[in-house]
């Protein structure tokens, strides 16, 4: 029997260890209801009283079960963790050479137990082990929590429930599946303690071990943590390896990673992860992807500089040499410029250099997504050589971080997305902008690739200044196509003007008498058309004042009339009213059937008014004249009180809130009026377009759930299109292709460019817009992003492949 320990357990160790024993005592409870379960489903007699046997021992002895988990659990955590000196060497069952058979099967067991939850905990467990080795300290050899140690835990607890062999066996089966559940939120949860208690992941760190005569040795926690002049082998045989050659030599490899049905590895023990966020580094330094082995670190650096031998020096290629073209950008027009994928190339030394069957999924994976990527059609070969410099930072993000392969927001992922669409938005690379962009996009890239892109920040800060140079080139254009956004603008805050306006005119009218549809005709037309009269004409003018006065009499014109005196004051005044709304309403451009549908209500209040046997006093008459007329007599709100775009975007549901353009005003801007599309008409739709990528499509089993894709077509596709894209819309019964040149800040007009040397500007309301996405007449000229595109074809190319096997 062993001494008890004269040492504690580090504080946050022993929250860690409580951690462990309630997942035990978790894992206990949902197996006794799954045995039931079981026990219940089972139509084999002897099978359903041997299940109900193992639970109802299980049920009756969990304390026992607890206790004698809790106490292994302890005991090993104290003898892994006590110091190591040559007086006090481990006198346990590990220390001897000889051990019976039961011991021998526990060992075995456990280590099977471990090596299941390894597989599904691995991401946790590479994290773990970091935080373990900073708080322990350099001498600790392996971490105290691995799951080998859990499962000789649990094999102890189960021999304290029973004797018998068969509900031995029934609770290691159930009880280890149950358990290894709940291992993964387990060590993800003690992970999130000790980031949060301050501990910083261990890196690189000399330790002192004894060896067999007691002598203090130095050395390294593991082979991967050998310093690079010592391990790193000589790759100069793998330099000179093609891309051909790497991607034959490892077809049928990569074949066995994914499955035809879910993207699964073939054989595979991994689980989905529920894993989405960033796994940032901790501490106060910069925020970097989870931790990679320095000799994998190493030879990605190294890799990543290597010359692809394409493209010159800096990667700029004659647009006439490459025969890209919008319109046959297919692979097949690219000949020689395809750059080569470098992560088949080197495949034998990145899986040498990874430390896990995972990092191998990893590094297979995005080897075949480079595949899809430096062959897709619409990829311009310009864009794909710059691409093709990303392979090597990219495969270190996706190695560090599960949640590359999961979110739309990851910033490796925003990056090759965006770079990939902006650049099938340009038509010609010749021309000032093309070249502009080029230039602008080898210039980011470069920072990456001879920067640190281990760094997240290195991405995020990219993505800035590419989001800023697209705007002012998107800015420089339209104002080389006489800036309709000037224009634009200004009827844009017409808007806002009338909406703000008509808030306070409700605020006005909402406690007076009257007639509901005169009031809301007031507050949601009449507001509108003021406030364009007075940014035309001056709110001093003549015509505003007149303007103003119709709507007072209007509001009283539906007022009962019970004196001979007051409907001759209506009839004398009517013509005049009937000549003033008429006037704001085509100012305003109100539509015709709205106007048949106000006159509809209005002129039988008018014949009401003059029949009612009753009337307003002259004193109650004039107070409301008054009031009505007070409430728009407040001054007129101006831009400087308008708050920012986006705390109040214009609702442009209706027609009432679009602001009018003469036809010189249109022609201008290139407005598209609802009336120049053949609604009536069905769309030509492409039949050999491929169809949208959805969240099935992009799954890979054994890592992240993908986030929801975004969508290319239908209604919600307004609220998705991005300054410099490409699109496509039905405009003359033709498809053309569109870029996005220009959204005004509050998203009420969007502005489009098409054509190569003379370009022409469409213009839409965000009405009009939705309209078109809604009748299918307008969709994204991509199916799907870049890399959800590559996933699935990905996935289908292996399928297919697989099929005939």
């Amino acid at each position: 029997m062993n001494p008890p320990s004269a040492h504690r357990l580090p504080a946050l160790l022993e929250a860690a260890a409580q951690r462990m024993k309630l997942a035990a005592r978790a894992a206990v409870e949902r197996t006794v209801e799954s045995l039931g379960l079981a026990a219940l489903a089972t139509s084999n007699i002897f099978q359903r009283d041997a299940l109900l046997g193992a639970q109802f021992e299980l049920n009756r002895k969990s304390a026992m079960f607890a206790l004698a988990f809790n106490d292994s659990l302890d005991e090993r955590l104290m003898r892994d963790c006590a110091p190591r000196t040559r007086d006090a060497l481990p006198t346990s069952w590990d220390a001897m050479g000889l051990v019976d058979d039961q011991e021998v099967e526990r060992k075995i067991t456990a280590d099977r137990f471990g090596l299941e939850i390894s597989h599904a905990c691995e991401w946790e467990l590479r994290e773990l082990d970091g935080y373990m080795g900073s708080l322990l300290g350099a001498t600790q050899e392996r971490n105290p929590l691995r799951p080998e140690v859990v499962g000789m835990a649990m094999i102890k607890g189960i021999e304290a429930v029973s004797e018998r062999a068969d509900v031995r066996g029934l609770l290691h089966t159930e009880l280890g599946r149950v358990l290894g559940l709940e291992m993964r939120a387990t060590y993800a949860a003690i992970v999130n303690d000790l980031r949060q208690a301050g501990v910083q992941p261990a890196g690189l760190s000399l330790r002192s071990q004894l060896d067999r005569s007691g002598r203090h040795v130095s050395g390294y926690d593991s082979l991967r943590d050998l310093p690079e002049s010592v391990r790193e082998p000589s790759y100069q045989g793998s330099q000179h390896s093609t891309h051909h050659g790497g991607y034959h030599g490892s077809q049928h490899s990569s074949r066995s990673q994914w499955s035809s049905q879910g993207g699964a590895p073939s054989g595979s023990r991994f689980g989905p992860s529920t894993r989405s966020g960033s796994r940032l580094g901790g501490g106060g330094g910069p925020a970097t992807f989870g931790r990679v082995d320095a000799h994998m670190m190493s030879l990605i650096r190294r890799l990543a500089h290597v010359d692809p031998g394409y493209g010159g020096a800096d990667g700029l290629v004659d647009d006439r040499a490459s025969g890209w073209s919008s319109d046959n950008g297919s692979a097949s027009h690219r000949g020689h410029d395809l750059p080569p994928n470098l992560i088949r190339a080197h495949r034998d030394e990145l899986r040498q250099a990874a430390t896990g069957s995972l990092d191998h999924m990893v590094i297979d994976i995005i080897g075949s997504l480079f595949d899809q990527i430096l062959s897709d059609p619409k990829v311009p070969p310009q864009m794909a050589r710059q691409i093709g410099r990303l392979q090597l930072p990219v495969l270190r993000a996706a190695l560090g971080d599960p949640s590359f392969f999961s979110s739309r927001r990851h910033p490796v992922r925003r990056f090759v997305n965006r770079i990939a669409s902006l650049g099938a938005a340009v038509d010609d690379f010749g021309d000032d902008g093309g070249r502009r962009f080029l230039a602008r996009v080898k210039s980011l890239v470069n920072d990456i690739v001879d920067g640190d892109f281990d760094q997240i920040d290195i991405y995020e800060s990219k993505l800035g200044e590419l989001e800023r140079f697209i705007a002012e080139l998107s800015s420089a254009e339209v104002q080389a196509q006489g800036d309709p956004a000037a224009m634009l603008g200004e009827k844009e805050a017409a808007v806002r003007l009338g909406q703000r306006y008509a808030q306070m005119l409700q605020s006005e009218l909402q406690g007076l008498s009257g007639h509901d549809f005169v009031r809301d005709f007031l507050i949601e037309v009449w507001s509108r058309v003021l406030v364009q009269v007075a940014q035309r004409d001056g709110a001093d003018s003549e015509r505003f004042q007149r303007l103003r006065t119709v709507a007072r009499d209007l509001y009283m014109s539906v007022q009962p009339k019970g004196t001979p005196q007051q409907r001759k004051e209506f009839l004398s005044a009517l013509p005049r009213l009937m000549q003033g709304l008429t006037e704001g309403m085509d100012l305003l451009g109100w539509p015709d059937p709205a106007r048949k549908a106000f006159f509809g209500q209005l002129l039988p209040a008018h014949a009401e008014s003059l029949k009612a046997p009753q009337s307003l006093s002259t004193l109650d008459w004039n107070l409301l004249a008054r009031q009505v007329d007070g409430a728009f007599q407040a001054p007129l709100p101006k831009k400087a009180d308008l708050p920012p775009p986006d705390a109040a975007l214009p609702v442009l549901d209706d027609a009432i809130d679009e602001p009018h353009f003469s036809p010189e005003e249109a022609a201008r801007v290139g407005l598209v009026e609802e009336s120049r599309i053949d609604w009536a008409t069905p769309v030509d739709i492409d039949l050999g377009a491929e169809p949208p990528v959805s969240e099935q499509d992009i799954r890979i089993a054994g890592l992240p759930a993908p986030e929801p894709v975004e969508p290319t077509q239908g209604r919600s596709l307004v609220e998705h299109v991005q300054l410099g894209y490409p699109y496509q819309m039905h405009l003359d019964n033709e498809w053309v292709k569109v870029k996005l040149s220009h959204v005004s800040p509050g998203r009420t007009f969007f502005v489009f460019s098409r054509g190569k040397r003379h370009k022409q500007t469409i213009s839409l309301t965000h009405r009009m817009l939705a309209r078109l996405c809604e009748t299918q007449r307008f969709r994204a000229y991509e199916h799907a992003y870049l890399l959800e595109r590559a996933t699935a074809r990905a996935r289908r190319q292996l399928s297919s492949l697989a099929a005939p096997a």
